[in-house]
């Protein structure tokens, strides 16, 4: 029998009035507080019936509000009923704030401490401090009421070879045990999925798009560990390939683990790890040190065996792009103007004959013209997919999990003759892209000081683009890897050897055509003449940039050169993977460039 999403409010607002509670705040975040959620913890979804990346919801007796950022306004009002919620905007009214207003002095509101960071707990318990009182729940109500709910995916554990690594998980946690030392700590609680199988130097597909396991890990001093995961699902191999100091438990007995430090300084991540840790250790008589997973910088800085795969998926990945751009080229000579859906569907078909490619690194953006101009577009999320139309540009960002790595890349690519205004906006965007992939910097140099390079000549003309410049990516881990970043944001982290970003500046204009050009960049040291050594970009990724988009008379002759340049390394290693017409369309794209 289908369930309404009135009827799940009407049980929502039973629990609520069996339970002495006046309203409950459901986010869309799970406890594992990763980017993306698996079926069975899309508990915003199973509310609501929205089905977008980020949001939340607040339940009162008499109200209902849903809680959306930009990307989904349109989508949620298709997605959610708007006589049972109000539509708010998440980040100019967050939800907390609407709250305040909504209901009277004393009112109370139940949350599920998994589902917020120990950040979010203090600065809402700040906020509502004399107004609304936090009441902090033991278990989720919508677990109790969904009665359909999907099983958890059971994917196999993949165990990474030393080789293919670069590292043995016993050394990596003897490196991380030490700077848990350093940082005056007995334990650390890992809670970040990617870091969790970065340390052990396994896989799975318990998430889409991301290579993990849905685990926890308390790694203590002495570089001993305790893994939570269903002992039942791993392989024989596993206690051979990590090494002595490794016990296994099954999830259940995390709280107990977790109580057993009592006394001790155990260090947990305020961004990353949910509140319910800090909570339970707090209670257990722990002292908690508030400070950033420890494998967070030696897991972005990759080794020379994590680098070596990350160059050779890249140029795999590379030959399929030029497949897929080759039939594309061919489909719209013939006038075959096809949907986004189509377009999506080919290239992901392309990439999968790989036998090493496991997943997407990402849902596909596959945007036609106006469509573009949404920089987090999905057509999955539209009534209908948008169509090809000729003298516009099509935008496409995707990319796979491999086994040697992690590849994200944009295109954007001419349909029939875009128009000079195009073609202007595309080349000020490739100017900062340039900027940023000749960038040369001083150890110690931070993202942020380099977004510059990617705005400047948008800014000179009075545009600019609304997201970061660059993102860190992970060695077939998560594709949006923290803690660095190129963007306007303060993050003070340093860029290293080794560290992988991305490189994407953009130019969108709503309703009209969006533009965005992304590689991946190898942070590499150089010698120089001068008085220190320099870091700079090195591309990892190996596809040709659409000729017919670039203005090359608004290119300075550095920039030519480098682009001719990198079009040539193109047609190095990729030809050889190519034959047919494939070959021939790669030997036109990647053809120099010269001025007029």
């Amino acid at each position: 029998m289908l369930i309404t999403t009135e009827q799940r409010l009407s049980a929502i607002r039973q629990w609520l009035k069996n339970n002495n509670f006046d309203a409950l705040l459901v986010p869309h975040e799970d406890e594992y507080l990763g980017e993306y959620v698996p079926a069975h913890n899309e508990r915003l979804h199973w509310l609501t019936g929205f089905t977008g990346s980020a949001g939340a919801a607040v339940i009162t007796q008499d109200k209902a509000a849903i809680f959306v950022d930009g990307r989904y306004t349109v989508q949620v009002t298709k997605q959610v009923p708007g006589d049972l919620f109000e539509y708010r905007h998440l980040i100019d009214e967050p939800a907390l704030d609407w709250l305040k207003q909504s209901v009277s002095t004393g009112t109370s509101l139940a949350i599920d401490p998994r589902m917020h960071n120990s950040a979010w707990l203090d600065s809402a318990q700040a906020k509502l401090a004399g107004s609304v009182e936090l009441k902090i729940l033991d278990s989720n109500p919508i677990d109790e009421l969904w009665s359909d709910r999907p099983e958890p995916v059971v994917s196999d554990v993949h165990l990474m070879a030393e080789d293919s690594v670069g590292q043995s998980s016993q050394s990596k946690r003897e490196e991380i045990a030490k700077l848990l030392s350093d940082a005056g700590a007995d334990s650390a609680v890992i809670t970040a999925l990617d870091s969790v199988c970065w340390l052990l130097n396994i896989r799975g597909l318990d998430v889409s798009r991301l290579p993990v396991l849905l685990s926890h890990v308390i790694l203590h001093k002495d570089s001993s560990l305790e893994y939570f995961l269903d002992p039942a699902r791993l392989p024989a191999e596993f206690e051979a390939h990590v090494g002595p100091g490794v016990s296994v438990f099954k999830p259940e007995q995390l709280q107990h683990r977790l109580e057993q430090l009592q006394g001790s300084k155990v260090l947990v991540d305020p961004a990353t790890s949910n509140a319910w840790f800090k909570l339970v250790l707090q209670n257990s008589g722990a002292t908690v040190v508030s400070k950033a997973d420890p494998c967070l910088m030696p897991k972005a800085a990759k080794n020379e065996i994590e680098i070596a795969g990350m160059k050779a998926c890249h140029i795999r990945d590379g030959a399929a792009m030029a497949q897929f751009l080759c039939w594309l080229d061919n489909e719209v000579a013939a006038g075959n103007l096809h949907n986004e859906a189509v377009l999506s569907d080919k290239l992901e078909a392309i990439r999968f004959q790989d036998p090493t490619l496991k997943d997407l690194s990402f849902d596909t953006i596959s945007a036609a013209g106006g469509n573009a101009a949404m920089c987090h577009y999905n057509h999955e999320n539209q009534p209908e997919p948008g169509k090809l139309e000729l003298n516009t540009l099509y935008l496409v960002d995707s990319g796979g999990q491999y086994l040697d790595g992690t590849t994200d890349i944009t295109r954007t690519i001419a349909i029939g003759q875009p128009s000079e205004e195009m073609i202007k906006q595309f080349t000020l965007a490739l100017k900062g892209h340039i900027g940023i992939a000749r960038a040369r910097f001083p150890q110690g140099t931070r993202g942020f000081q380099l977004d510059t390079l990617a705005r400047q000549h948008l800014w000179a003309e009075g545009y600019d683009y609304d997201h970061g410049t660059g993102h860190g990516v992970g060695h077939f881990l998560s594709v949006h890897e923290g803690p660095i970043s190129i963007s306007k944001r303060l993050i003070d982290v340093p860029l290293m050897k080794g560290m992988v970003l991305s490189n994407e500046p953009g130019y969108y204009r709503a309703e009209q055509f969006g533009i965005r050009i992304e590689n991946l960049e190898l942070v590499v040291e150089q010698e120089t003449s001068g008085d220190f050594s320099v870091l700079a970009f090195e591309s990892l990724t190996r596809c040709p940039i659409d000729a017919r988009n670039i203005n090359v008379d608004m290119l300075t002759r550095p920039e030519l050169a480098w682009l001719n340049n990198y079009h040539q390394k193109v047609w190095d290693d990729v030809s050889p993977l190519v034959d047919g017409e494939v070959l021939e369309w790669l030997r036109n794209a990647t053809q120099p460039l010269a001025h007029s």
